[in-house]
């Protein structure tokens, strides 16, 4: 099984965390099962942006992402090459190194 190494993040996981992963699950079930509560506005439905994380290691073994979440990702705040949108991006058989990035587009949280 890959492991998913979530790096520290202040607000949502101030130690960082490793998990083991099933290949084919989205990093979001992933990190909202391990109790990272990624935001996800849209459902997991590829219609916002709340969920971009970034894929330090193992970006090379992940699916190519498609045109909707290429469109949506335009529109994340702190792009990187590597972005992604969490909830569509399915783990492989590789370990992947998984930043969260402090800021999303939303500007309020409802929880």
């Amino acid at each position: 099984m890959p492991k998913i190494v979530f790096l520290p993040q202040q607000d949502l996981c101030p130690e960082g965390v490793v998990v083991e992963a099933k290949p084919g699950e989205s990093i979001l079930n992933i990190a909202l099962r391990s109790g990272i509560k990624i935001e996800h506005a849209c459902e997991k439905s590829c219609a916002c942006t709340t969920c971009h994380c970034i894929v330090r290691e193992g970006f090379d073994s992940l699916e190519e992402s498609g045109e909707l979440e290429d469109d949506m990702l335009d529109k994340a705040w702190g792009l990187e090459p590597e972005s992604r949108l969490s909830c569509q991006t399915q783990v492989a058989d590789e370990d992947l190194v998984i930043e969260i990035p402090r800021y999303t587009v939303n500007h309020a949280r409802e929880h």
